[in-house]
């Protein structure tokens, strides 16, 4: 689902505090997702992270234009109950975000702390 369904089925996930856990999450076809947990709901999120086109402005700057919340992909991972329980799933992440197929390692990590849907 793209984003912006994401928060309307869901109008509390709109308001709550939210918890990143890294921005480039790799994929097996090289993809970068967004992991995020929020508070409200324990839902665990990835987002597709897409590349936008920049534009020049007048003077001649690059400036990134933001993506639209349509073009934003959501997929729910599952639920997991506190943030403390998601540290603990999660131990190392730092170290792994960023690495190539890493977004294996993290799927892998959920279902050994037995995070479902």
């Amino acid at each position: 689902m793209d984003l912006e369904h994401f928060y309307e089925s869901n109008e509390a996930r709109r308001t709550s505090e939210e918890h990143e856990f890294g921005s480039e999450w790799v994929g097996d076809d090289d993809a970068v997702f967004q992991l995020s947990w929020i508070a409200v709901t324990g839902e665990l999120y990835l987002m597709a992270e897409t590349p936008n086109t920049p534009v020049v402005d007048g003077f001649g700057d690059i400036i990134p234009t933001p993506e639209a919340a349509s073009e934003l992909e959501v997929e729910i991972l599952g639920t997991v109950e506190s943030l403390d329980e998601l540290h603990e799933i999660l131990t190392g992440w730092e170290d792994i975000c960023g690495e190539p197929s890493s977004l294996s390692w993290l799927r892998s990590a959920l279902a050994a702390g037995g995070v479902a849907l």
